[in-house]
Formats: structure tokens, C-alpha cells, sequence
């Protein structure tokens, strides 16, 4: 996976600041989420959503509404409506620059704008709202009475919102208060994930019970338990953005196979981050990484990770393959491994008592009812993996260069 700084065009042409984040491959179809109010692109939520997607195949685009990016030197609410035009002006040149997405996830506002574009964008099959208000004018009681007094006399005023001083027209107030949400989540005609937490102090919970009563089905509805109302906690980030690639798979069409030779394994890298990798081995797709502690991103297991796991796996699948042909009452085998380096000194098989080796730690547990001697003969069989058998070896590894 890997994410491109991009620049789209506002409403009234204004660049908007946007990130695309990309799946390494192969590409399932395209995302575009909405931020929350005042929030904007880069929220901790939005991040972890837009990756989570990608890891599922599906490409997604965030960016900044107009007035609240980082190019705005004095941030300024433009307008629900202005929102609104945005959204459908990002998803047009979606669809001229790569593809029309087909999926919309928006967050508070975000989540509001959406339902509200949705019907403007007809090759979108899904829509998700996460915390989103059931009508766009509930967000105005974020705003003092005193600034509301100051909006009406002098047409805008300075308010502290979301950390940030922030000008609020009159426009803002107006065009919240002009949008018929019942209409609007009526004619979506799209499938509908409503996300929202039960103790949610910003937009209470009511919000998505009007949302899903208005919607027609297909439409879902998941919990955020305890989560606040932007899943600042990792976890909740975590858990909705699982939850939100899982359940937009089944609205977007599978991934073409990737032709990759049944014979090899063939590893690329993604270009996420710094050394993650993208694995094809006979037919699958596994991702490796190196932890953070390395400087990787941890999004996957590590080289000697998935070492240890083709000698744990090897001897499961070599116990299993034994206990069947014998007719043991095996029940289950679970296989613990370790990897360290140890001097080869300490080393009681190893040939050479200098520098140091590679020292695999197998731990075999094994459940059912078994005789001591068919235990014993399961332990001795484990030895008999072939990928154990591969390690003990001396090996050749020829190495060549590819035009």
C-alpha cells in the first residue's frame, strides 16, 4: 500500500489538497470519504480507514473540503452546499483521472454530506456514515449564542471549533438549515452501513436510528460501544475501519486474479512505507513488513516471522499427514516457534564453534488421546518435516539478475 499527495478542484475551482491511498495490488475499485466537521483529511480515523480499505483492494481518496486544508491561512466554513459540490466535483474528476468510486464513507458532517450527494453520483453502490447527524443543522449548536448574535449582525464571526479559530458566515448557518435529510436518505437507493457509538456526546445516538429508519434496504447498522465521536482511540479507529472494509467488499466487484507463476514465489514492494512487501505464492497474497522497532510499519509479518511459520505449519500439516495414516486419536496440534541467534559455541550439533548460528526453538503441543509411545513417535516424526529437513541442510542459493 502506499499513499499520493494529489490536487483536486473545488467548487468554484479552488484546489483541494487530497491523498490517495493505494493498494499494492490488484485493485478491487475506488473510495472517497468525507471529513468531519472542521476536521479535515488527516484525522487519525480517516487515515487508518482510507489504509484499511486499501488493504482490501479498494483505492481511497480523502481530502479537505474548502476552507479547512492546510493551503487556508485564515480557516473558514464555505458552506454545507459548498460541501456538497466538493464531493460530487472530487468523485467527477475521480472518474476522469482513474475511476468512479463506488463507495463513499463520510464521518460527522462528512457523514451527512454523503447521504446528501449521494443520488448525484451514480456509479457509487455504497454509502457508510460514521457518527453523522441525521440532519446537517444539528452541528449549530456547536456554535456559542453570543457568535450566532455576532453571525447575524455582522454577517460572520470568529469561533473556536475542533481546536481551531475558524470563521463562520452566515452562509454556513443558512445552507445547514436548507436540506430535506429525510428526502435525501430516501432516494439513495444504495447500500447503507450506519456506524455510530451508543454513548456518543457530540451526535447522539437518535441521529442513526432516523438515519436507518429513513433508508431503505439493503442497509446495516454496527455499534461503536464505547468509542467518542471521532475515534481518537486506536482501537475504535481500528475496529470501524475493519468493520467498514469488510462489509464495502461485498458491494464492489472481486479483484482480477493476478498472473503470477504457480510455481515461484514471487515478492515486489509496494512502495508503502519503507520495506513492506507484497507476496504472491501459489495463487495467495501475504504482506510482509519489518516491526516498527526497525523502522518498517509492522503491517505484516517479518521475513524470519514467516520463516517460523513455514517450519510450524510444516510440522502441524507432517503430524496430521503421520497420525491419519496410523489412525492416532490426534486431536489437535498447535506449534510454537522461536527464532534467535546463539554462539555457535553453545551450539551441541552444530559443526562450527565459531561466530554465531540460527536457532529455531520448537514447542509441539499435542491433544487427544494419546499413548505415551504414539507421543513420543508424533515428536520423532516432527523432525521428518520437510522444511525442517530444509533448514538442517546445507543449502544452495543461486542468484541472478533480471533483465
Amino acid at each position: 500500500m502506499s499513499a499520493q499527495n494529489l490536487t483536486f478542484s473545488g467548487h468554484d475551482d479552488q484546489p483541494l489538497d487530497a491523498v490517495i491511498d493505494w493498494p499494492a495490488e490488484p485493485l478491487r475499485g475506488f473510495a472517497l470519504f468525507a471529513h468531519c466537521f472542521t476536521c479535515g483529511k488527516d484525522l487519525f480515523a480517516a487515515r487508518q480507514i482510507a489504509r484499511a480499505l486499501a488493504g482490501k483492494g479498494i483505492a481511497c481518496v480523502r481530502f479537505d473540503f474548502s476552507g479547512v486544508g492546510r493551503r487556508a491561512s485564515q480557516p473558514e466554513l464555505a458552506g454545507f452546499t459548498h460541501d456538497l459540490d466538493d464531493l460530487v466535483a472530487v468523485y467527477e474528476q475521480m472518474r476522469e483521472r482513474f475511476q468512479a468510486p463506488a463507495l463513499l464513507v463520510g464521518h460527522s458532517l462528512g457523514g451527512a454530506a454523503v447521504l446528501a450527494a449521494a443520488h448525484r453520483m451514480p456509479d457509487v453502490s455504497a454509502v457508510v456514515t460514521v457518527g453523522a447527524p441525521f440532519d446537517p443543522g444539528h452541528v449549530s449548536h456547536l456554535i456559542p449564542h453570543a457568535a450566532r448574535d455576532e453571525i447575524s449582525e455582522r454577517g460572520f464571526s470568529e469561533v473556536r471549533l475542533g481546536g481551531r479559530q475558524i470563521k463562520v458566515r452566515d452562509g454556513f448557518l443558512e445552507s445547514i438549515s436548507n436540506h430535506d435529510a429525510e428526502v435525501n436518505i430516501g432516494r439513495l437507493l444504495k447500500a447503507l452501513l450506519v456506524m455510530h457509538a451508543p454513548n456518543d456526546e457530540i451526535v447522539e445516538i437518535d441521529n442513526a436510528a432516523r438515519i436507518y429508519a429513513a433508508a431503505k434496504h439493503p442497509k446495516s447498522f454496527v455499534s461503536l460501544d464505547s468509542a467518542d465521536h471521532l475515534l481518537s482511540r486506536r482501537n475504535d479507529a481500528l475496529y470501524a475501519a475493519e468493520v467498514i472494509a469488510a462489509w464495502s467488499s461485498r458491494y464492489l466487484p472481486a479483484a482480477e486474479a493476478v498472473d503470477a507463476p504457480a510455481d515461484r514465489v514471487v515478492v515486489r514492494e509496494t512502495n508503502a512505507g519503507i520495506y513492506q512487501q507484497l507476496i504472491h505464492a501459489e495463487g495467495h497474497r501475504l504482506i510482509a513488513d519489518e516491526p516498527e522497532s526497525v523502522g518498517g510499519d509492522n503491517t505484516g509479518a517479518s521475513p524470519y516471522g514467516l520463516l517460523g511459520a513455514a517450519l510450524g505449519a510444516c510440522t502441524s500439516m507432517t503430524l496430521r499427514m503421520y497420525a491419519e495414516r496410523k489412525k492416532i486419536a490426534l486431536d489437535h496440534v498447535e506449534v510454537t516457534v522461536r527464532h534467535q541467534k546463539i554462539h555457535a559455541a553453545d551450539c551441541e550439533r552444530c559443526d562450527s564453534q565459531t561466530g554465531k548460528v540460527d536457532e529455531f526453538v520448537r514447542e509441539i503441543r499435542l491433544t487427544g488421546t494419546l499413548t505415551d509411545e504414539q507421543r513420543q513417535s508424533l515428536l520423532k516424526i516432527a523432525d521428518r518435516c520437510p522444511v525442517h529437513q530444509t533448514l538442517e541442510r546445507s543449502n544452495q542459493i543461486v542468484t541472478a539478475l533480471s533483465v
